[in-house]
């Protein structure tokens, strides 16, 4: 499209789809004008792909996840399709801001972190390398909440994405499923007729999502919550106006919120739901459209791959079961073993209290059917393998990451090493069963949103350098090497680097008044808030430096500047005490003349994908110092490596394969290993002895006792202080020592400028294999078994 043809079409839906005349347009307006141009040219794409999946009888993965964290879509349409620049300039020839246009757009918090932009990740990888898809989700009105600080403490507001029309769904009204709760079974011979006491209504809305250059789309279906029956008139017509609408509220409660709180048995009734009610209506979508193709229920497993993301929607196997055994009349056999192969499983953590577990008289009473069909499943397999028995039930509790093992044919890890550990510790027994059962999939990030949109200036000189062809294929990356022995090639790379903190310290200025010197150390940690992601090790830290620099402020510091973001759960009291103690001493920091030529901390409220845009390019340094053994891969550790930060890290997730990769000598490593750091436990004392050790380490921990970053409240940081001095279960004392030390070689290096920028430049370079593309053919050969469809590799050679 020229620059005419993007202005004329934007004028068009300015005045038919919007009712607008261009004198009167809101900056809305505009935005939501270009939206639509742009989606009318993504529509195009989109139906032709689905009719090729159709007439090709391919086979189509389909992408479960209770998070999709997609963040702003349209300059990432844009850019995939090629007129961002034409659509800049017809803005431009307007006589209006285009940055200030598409910044408008709302960004949608369907996800809580890395699991959600993984999955974001994976549908734009799946479009770019043309495999047919689809992604299920539920479309939480509200998402993940908005996080503000109130005296440095998180305070959670409801997210509004939704408050204006959403330019880029359209509703299915005819692909809508009554998805049922409660009730009583009736057991027929094997099979069971389930007579559920309440229902709702889960209604699809798409999301067309563009791959690179606009030659494939797949979609995205998110499903929300409608009562079976809208409004009561007889009880509006008593006067009875709240009960009238009282199923509308009870139903729209399902897809209201992104994970409720948890802690009460009303929360836990409410999260149990929602991972029936997305699973089951997708479940159905599936078969629906696959018994629009055929009617040999054998073939299930060749044309249709189901990936659980997480446990969240473990229940796919029981229901999956439930639906081929009640309903389509299989046996029990044929419909577990049909269920299987179609069903694989990501797991995502080490933590054995992050792998879900119902209580079984939750289950029995919300989904009875399904506690009869998940005693079936547990018996059978451990009537099959009596050697090691495993059991789905325990201890009155239904655990959903064995049941999603014995229900998958293939499970994943997401790192080479969170592979390995889940073979030894939280599915040891499983895989002793099971020895060919668990695979790795090294997680990935799309290049095109996390250096080719994110960073464009420094994208533009990777293209200049080695041509366009690496944004598809980011391994291409490696061809920058040999520029990087070019010092002129390199003081552009830190120019860019350089610009970019600048562009970032004026926006942290606006939103916090806290004014960033772009030539300090921009050290950055942004993630969800969690104790084993260890953001208090580094605030001790923090604290720790900022004392030794009051006692030799002319030491020759090297000026650093603190970032931190990120949300802890509303119910996560201890990760809530992190934020506030951080917010707390950065108060006190950066209000002290001394150190404040030296030292910054800055948090920036209500952390999310465009957040995250802003941030990781400007970074120099990232911060990936979780507990070794905990993560089980990381994403944002790929972001920063890709944009040219160096990492300090302990060898946890992807680490180990970043480290790798981009040579040791450009990564700071410190921190006990995995194997360590289960042997440091055995030690009663570990925390008290590492305190002892370390006269700076006490000495920080001492101002957490004494007031002295919030006087007027003396013990409030006494938990974090006893926690870390006590049972200390993630090491933060242990480990603090190396910590301090890796992160004074990090002062030294940053100080000789052409070091680091070299070693900035060769993250870069090395990261290309950290693509979303890689990871997604790693799925397509080892666990889906599926394909390029046939239309998409036509139009790639073409």
């Amino acid at each position: 499209m020229t620059t005419t043809d993007i202005q004329n079409e934007i004028l068009r839906h300015l005045k038919f789809t919007l009712g607008k005349d261009a004198d009167h347009a809101t900056p809305y307006d505009w935005r939501m004008a270009l939206s639509y141009m742009v989606r009318d040219r993504i529509v195009d794409r989109w139906f032709t792909s689905t009719r090729a999946t159709y007439q090709g009888r391919e086979k189509r993965v389909y992408y479960l996840s209770m998070e999709f964290l997609i963040g702003r879509l349209l300059e990432d349409a844009m850019v995939n399709l090629g007129i961002l620049d034409e659509a800049a300039e017809a803005f431009h020839s307007l006589g209006l801001s285009f940055p200030d246009i598409i910044n408008g757009e709302p960004d949608a918090a369907l996800g809580n972190g890395g699991l959600g932009r993984l999955a974001a990740c994976f549908m734009e990888s799946l479009s770019t390398l043309g495999c047919p898809a689809y992604g299920y989700g539920i479309r939480y009105e509200h998402g993940l909440f908005r996080q503000r600080f109130e005296d440095g403490r998180q305070v959670e507001d409801p997210e509004e994405w939704l408050r204006t029309v959403n330019p880029w769904e359209f509703t299915r009204p005819e692909a809508a499923f009554e998805i049922g709760f409660g009730g009583h079974v009736h057991v027929k011979g094997a099979r069971g007729i389930w007579r559920p006491s309440e229902a709702v209504v889960a209604e699809a809305h798409d999301t067309p999502i563009i791959g690179w250059q606009g030659r494939w789309a797949n979609t995205l279906r998110l499903w929300a919550a409608e009562p079976t029956r809208v409004f009561d008139l007889d009880r509006f017509n008593r006067g009875d106006f709240e009960g009238a609408a009282h199923p509308e509220a009870v139903a729209r409660t399902l897809s209201r919120v992104l994970y409720p709180d948890d802690t009460t048995d009303e929360g836990k009734v409410l999260r149990l739901k929602q991972e029936y009610f997305f699973t089951a209506a997708s479940l159905r979508d599936i078969l629906r459209r696959f018994e629009s193709e055929y009617d040999d229920l054998s073939l299930l497993p060749r044309k249709v791959a189901i990936q659980l993301n997480d446990t969240h929607p473990a229940i796919a196997g029981p229901e999956l079961v439930r639906l081929l055994l009640d309903e389509r009349g299989l046996t029990f056999s044929d419909a577990e073993e049909t269920a299987r192969a179609c069903l694989s499983y990501t797991n995502h953590t080490l933590l054995p209290e992050a792998l879900e577990a119902w209580p079984e008289h939750l289950m029995r009473s919300l989904l009875p059917r399904h506690m009869q069909i998940i005693e079936q499943i547990d018996q059978s397999h451990r009537t099959q393998y009596p050697s090691r028995a495993v059991s789905v039930l325990n201890d009155g509790e239904v655990r959903m990451g064995e049941l999603s093992f014995i229900m998958a044919h293939r499970v994943n890890g997401v790192s080479a090493l969170h592979t390995e550990l889940m073979k030894s510790t939280v599915f040891e027994n499983l895989h002793a069963l099971h020895p060919g059962r668990i695979v790795n999939q090294t997680n990935g990030v799309t290049p095109r949103r996390w250096l080719l949109t994110c960073n464009p200036e420094l994208s533009g000189l990777i293209t200049e350098a080695i041509g366009p062809d690496w944004v598809y294929d980011a391994e291409r990356l490696a061809e920058l090497e040999p520029h990087v022995s070019d010092p002129a090639f390199v003081d552009r790379f830190a120019a860019i680097k350089r610009a970019n903190k600048s562009e970032l310290s004026n926006w942290l200025g606006e939103i916090t008044g806290i004014s960033a010197d772009p030539d300090a150390l921009f050290d950055v940690q942004i993630k969800r808030i969690h104790e084993y992601k260890r953001q208090h090790l580094n605030i001790l830290e923090t604290i720790a430096l900022w004392q030794d620099i009051r006692d030799e402020p002319d030491a020759g510091w090297t000026p650093r500047v603190k970032i931190f973001g990120g949300k802890a759960a509303p119910g996560y009291v201890f990760a809530k005490e992190i934020i506030h103690l951080i917010n707390s001493v950065a108060a006190t920091i950066n209000s002290d003349p001394v150190t404040a030529p030296y030292l910054q901390v800055i948090y920036p409220a209500n952390y999310n994908v465009s957040v995250a845009e802003r941030l990781i390019p400007a970074a120099n340094l990232s911060e990936q110092i979780s507990t070794a053994g905990k993560e089980a891969s990381g994403t944002g550790n790929m972001k920063f490596a890709l944009n040219g930060a160096l990492t300090v890290g302990t060898l946890d997730g992807a680490n180990v394969e970043i480290r790798e990769r981009v040579g040791e000598e450009n990564f700071f490593l410190f921190g006990m290993t995995a194997d360590e750091v289960v042997a440091r436990r055995t030690i009663p004392d570990h925390a008290a002895q590492a305190i002892a050790d370390d006269a700076r380490l006490a000495r920080a921990l001492e101002t957490l006792r004494d007031g002295t970053f919030i006087p007027e409240a003396p013990t409030k940081f006494h938990g974090i202080a006893d926690n870390i001095s006590g049972p200390d279960y993630f090491l933060v004392a242990s480990d603090f020592n190396d910590y301090w030390r890796a992160q004074r070689e990090i002062d030294a290096a940053f100080r000789d400028v052409a070091r680091w920028n070299r070693m900035a430049a060769l993250n870069t370079a090395r990261s290309g294999w950290f693509s979303s593309d890689r990871t997604i053919r790693g799925y397509m050969a080892d666990v889906w078994d599926a394909e390029v469809a046939t239309a998409a590799r036509r139009t790639a050679a073409e």
